[in-house]
């Protein structure tokens, strides 16, 4: 897979921490990204044929090498269950893209 190509990749690993990141929204960033990428079934797919351990990974988190719905929270495990959520990509304006 070229990743050259992938939305994710700027040559300098400038959004890494946005995949492999302990926090909901930085998770949620990752895969708003992930979702207007022409890899992500590619990516994916790779990800589990390698056994990528943890991050995001053509949209999806990956928790021990599984698909997880959503990273599980440190503590007590709420009564009700949230709501996931969920971050729309937000375009860089033109003037400040290099």
């Amino acid at each position: 897979m070229p990743l050259d190509r992938a939305r994710c990749s700027d040559g300098e690993g400038g959004l890494a921490h946005l995949f492999f990141s302990d926090h909901a929204h930085d998770l949620a960033r990752a895969k708003a990204i992930c979702s207007r990428c022409r890899l992500a079934d590619d990516c994916l797919e790779g990800a589990l044929q390698r056994g990528e351990y943890y991050g995001v990974w053509g949209g999806q988190l990956l928790m021990e090498g599984m698909i997880v719905e959503d990273r599980p929270r440190r503590g007590r495990p709420p009564k009700e269950q949230r709501e996931m959520l969920v971050v729309d990509e937000v375009p860089v304006p033109p003037h400040l893209v290099a």
